[in-house]
C-alpha cells in the first residue's frame, strides 16, 4: 500500500494550502504558513502520514514523518 502525504504549498492567489498528495483540491487553505504547517503536522499525525513543506517558490523546504515510527524524523534542507 502506497503511503499518502500532505503538503503545505503556496497558494497562487495568496495564503498557503494544506493538500493531500493524490487529492484534486486543498484540503484547507490558511492566511499564513504557519497556520498552514499547523494543521498539516495535526492531521498528518493523525494519520501517520509525512508532511512535506514548501516555500513560496514551489522548492522543497523541509519534511517531517509521523508514520508511527518510535522516533519520527524531521528533515530539513
Amino acid at each position: 500500500m502506497s503511503r499518502k502525504s500532505y503538503h503545505v504549498i503556496a497558494n497562487i492567489n495568496g495564503g498557503w494550502n494544506v493538500k493531500r498528495v493524490d487529492a484534486g483540491r486543498a484540503t484547507r487553505s490558511f492566511a499564513t504558513q504557519k497556520e498552514a504547517i499547523k494543521y498539516g503536522r495535526d492531521i498528518s499525525k493523525s494519520h501517520a502520514t509525512e508532511l512535506v513543506i514548501h516555500k513560496r517558490d514551489g522548492r522543497f523546504s523541509s519534511k517531517e514523518s509521523f508514520g508511527g515510527a518510535a522516533n519520527p524524523v524531521r528533515e530539513s534542507k
